[in-house]
């Protein structure tokens, strides 16, 4: 097989979660010009529908855009037989829907503690167990799941009022270590990438005029002096998600600009 058989995903069907905007929308780019049909879903619609339009027009892909809400069990088996009477195939999923919440760290909610793991683990587990049943019926598949570097390390309380979080994120390295293993008899793979600091929506707000001083401390803290885009992970995505990855299971890919390192 040559590098280019290796890394398309012409007559593939990829699931994305999240998939609208931000590193969602920015993987789903990344698996549709790779030659992927793609299923985007988040709770709300108006960035899916516009995302799948466009990625239509650009790379002659089939797109299908679903509201779901991967924290409620009854909208993820809703959305899923949605997509199969499009695409009877799933052969990757990308768990890339997640949220976050700040408090001071001694004020912080128990509700929101607990909405943050039912979205961040708790869904993903849900999703996951329930595409890991199409795969092994259709003979495999390929899972990624979308970590952070806030799994790796503690954080300020200025900088990131958000406890749970880096939790949540850590519980989802360990999840896919141990689906890859539990999983890998079924032909399914499963890995991670652990994203740093990229420009997303979520974002966007110190990236303003005011906040000039804030963004450039941001980028002094990373040792290749700016953030992420989307070229940075997508070409990362589709090795994960293709045959060029075929003998790796059980990883977790850190995209950060070497800040992990420093």
């Amino acid at each position: 097989m040559n590098l280019a058989e290796m890394f398309s995903l012409k007559g593939k069907t990829a699931l994305i979660t999240g998939g609208g905007r931000g590193i969602g929308k920015f993987i789903a780019t990344g698996l549709a010009e790779a030659g992927a049909d793609v299923i985007l879903t988040s709770r709300k619609m108006k960035n899916l529908e516009a995302t799948a339009r466009n990625l239509e027009k650009a790379y002659g892909i089939r797109a299908l855009a679903i509201a779901c809400d991967v924290a409620k069990e009854d909208e993820i088996e809703n959305m899923l037989r949605e997509a199969q009477n499009k695409f009877p195939r799933i052969d990757i999923l990308v768990n890339n829907a997640g949220a976050t919440w700040g408090a001071p760290t001694l004020e912080f909610p128990l509700e929101k503690w607990d909405q943050l793991f039912n979205v961040n683990v708790r869904g993903v587990w849900i999703i996951t167990q329930q595409v890991a049943r199409i795969m092994k019926n259709q003979g495999g598949g390929n899972i990624i799941n979308i970590s952070s570097i806030m799994a790796f390390r503690g954080s300020l309380e200025k900088a990131h009022p958000a406890i749970p979080y880096n939790s949540t994120k850590a519980a989802i390295n360990l999840l896919t270590m141990n689906l890859a293993v539990k999983l890998s008899p079924y032909k399914i793979r499963v890995n991670a990438i652990a994203p740093g600091f990229f420009h997303t929506d979520m974002m966007a707000y110190i990236e303003k005029p005011e906040f000039k001083k804030e963004y450039e401390s941001l980028k002094d803290m990373i040792p290749m002096q700016r953030v992420g885009d989307m070229d940075d992970i997508k070409g990362v995505a589709v090795f994960l998600a293709s045959d060029a990855s075929a003998y790796m299971t059980g990883h977790v890919i850190v995209i950060d600009g070497g800040l992990l390192a420093k």
